[in-house]
């Protein structure tokens, strides 16, 4: 008798799941019409940032690449030259391109960056058919230029020398996207702030002055 209970009630408890399951309310987003909103230090697809006069933060040096656990980029430094300037600094990147099929999207390249050359998007659709499309190259990476930027090669248009061109220049990122830690006027889910505009000396703050980070019930950075 025991026996025969134990074999007719372990089915019922298993649909018991099932039809409890069953009539829960869905959430269901019409993917790709509708698209839930990401974690503000979300890590999506790369992009290279811009100085504001145009110029272009990627100096070369490879330390992303050096940094990068899965040798998914590739980065090709070159001289710049007073006829020929890319970048503020002595070199600038002339081939820079990140494997997709590699690439992990950890972070650990933007944290090896020394100018925020390198930043993550918000954006995740990264997928395709071919899988050499999944190569990005400098082209794709590279962020449009904004209203009062010059295409490079040109000279640099900050200040009268090299430090006041960083002084002036290290105001925030520029590109409709945030990297992690940045956050816009209206906080997290604010709108990302260019650099040069009235509000771009809010919308960076080094980790060291984040006092709340890491402390039981501070915010999770």
């Amino acid at each position: 008798m025991p026996n025969f209970l134990s074999d007719f009630l372990n089915p019922v408890k298993g649909f018991g799941v099932t039809f409890h399951e069953m009539f829960k309310k869905v959430e269901t987003v019409e993917y790709p019409e509708v698209k839930k909103p990401t974690a503000p230090r979300f890590h999506g697809h790369h992009q290279l940032n811009r100085w504001p006069d145009g110029l272009e933060k990627c100096i070369g040096c490879e330390l992303c690449a050096w940094a990068c656990p899965a040798d998914a980029i590739y980065v090709e430094g070159r001289d710049n030259t007073e006829e020929e300037r890319y970048s503020p600094g002595e070199r600038y990147g002339a081939v820079y391109q990140i494997n997709y099929l590699r690439c992990i999207l950890c972070g650990l390249c933007i944290e090896a960056c020394p100018t925020r050359a390198l930043t993550m998007t918000n954006e995740y659709e990264i997928a395709d058919y071919i899988r050499e499309d999944l190569i990005w190259t400098k082209e794709q990476l590279l962020v449009p230029l904004q209203p009062g930027m010059e295409a490079p090669p040109h000279p640099m248009q900050l200040g009268e020398d090299e430090k006041d061109y960083y002084r002036l220049g290290d105001t925030g990122l520029v590109a409709g996207h945030r990297a992690p830690g940045m956050s816009g006027p209206g906080g997290p889910s604010g709108p990302a702030v260019l650099a040069g505009s009235p509000d771009a000396s809010l919308s960076w703050a080094p980790p060291e002055v984040r006092e709340d980070a890491g402390k039981p019930g501070g915010e999770d950075r």
